[in-house]
């Protein structure tokens, strides 16, 4: 993944922009939280929260032309536009880092939906090791699991599926059926 990215110039800061913008408009609680904490730790906790719900304040134009960017691709790919990649161009990027973020926040959501099928949750002590900001701004999603994580092929991942008042963001803009 690093040498898909080093040609994009992203930077930490960057990655973690793009990742937690786009787990975040997914839906997905445990990149949020993991993303939002070193996001958070890179930049501010509050600035990580910010990003968390979708408000980019405290973001350089290029970062917010980013992670909206990132936000539309994770919420339906086919929508972007022509304009939605005139307006990275116009935040600076060119065509090779729009690829190279393109092509990043689409192998991160890749990891998304492999959490999210198998069904994990975000660890206790994840969560704990947390800033507030951060914890408070992930309502969605998979719940932090309250039991120890289970080892599954060299990984760490709760099994516990148990019901939970969230909602993942996806759903709350229900998708046309095919005819």
């Amino acid at each position: 993944m690093s040498q898909a990215v080093t040609p994009g110039g992203l930077t930490f800061r960057r990655r973690g922009i793009l990742v937690t913008a786009a787990a975040s408009a997914l839906g997905d609680s445990y990149c949020s939280l993991a993303w939002g904490g070193k996001l958070g730790k890179a930049l501010d906790a509050a600035v990580a929260a910010r990003v968390l719900n979708g408000s980019d304040a405290g973001l350089t134009d290029k970062e917010k032309a980013m992670a909206a960017w990132a936000r539309k691709v994770a919420r339906d790919p086919n929508a972007t536009t022509p304009a939605d990649i005139q307006v990275l161009r116009d935040s600076g990027l060119d065509d090779g880092q729009i690829f190279a973020i393109t092509a990043f926040v689409a192998l991160r959501l890749a990891f998304s939906a492999i959490n999210d099928s198998l069904g994990a949750q975000p660890d206790g002590q994840l969560a704990l090791s947390l800033p507030q900001e951060v914890r408070e701004a992930v309502t969605y999603g998979r719940p932090v699991a309250t039991r120890a994580p289970v080892r599954c092929s060299g990984t760490s991942m709760s099994t516990s599926v148990a019901s939970h008042p969230f909602r993942h963001r996806r759903d709350l803009q229900p998708r046309p059926s095919p005819a």
